[in-house]
């Protein structure tokens, strides 16, 4: 199955936040020494912190729904402001947000090193 390009009807709003994620192996010897090494191949996964602000209802819908049916867990290409590159993505957390009829969905995207195609 092809991956789906997550494409919301808007741009995120400003404040888009890159936080890195990096998984090493860490040894501390008695002597104060300490010997690192990265954790595989993909040691640095990429987390972005997105939000949609002042959205329509219909706008809301469309992102939550796509996030909604990846359930979580199925990867999809996306191309967050200030990465050079498409990533694959999954999305274990979103929330959606109304203040009198404007909406705001906040997403967490972590980078995704799957074999699907």
């Amino acid at each position: 199955m092809a991956l789906l390009t997550f494409d919301p009807p808007v741009g995120p709003s400003p404040g888009t936040n890159h936080k890195p994620q990096v998984n090493l192996r860490e040894n501390e010897f008695g002597d104060g020494y300490t010997q690192t090494s990265p954790k595989g191949i993909n040691h640095i996964k990429r987390n972005v912190e997105l939000s949609w602000d002042a959205l329509t209802y219909a706008q809301m819908l469309q992102i939550d729904d796509f996030l909604q049916a990846r359930g979580g867990y199925e990867p999809f290409y996306f191309k967050p402001y200030g990465e050079r590159f498409t990533l694959k993505w999954t999305c274990k957390e979103w929330t959606k947000q109304a203040s009198d009829g404007v909406w705001t969905v906040s997403a967490t995207l972590v980078q995704s090193f799957t074999n699907d195609l």
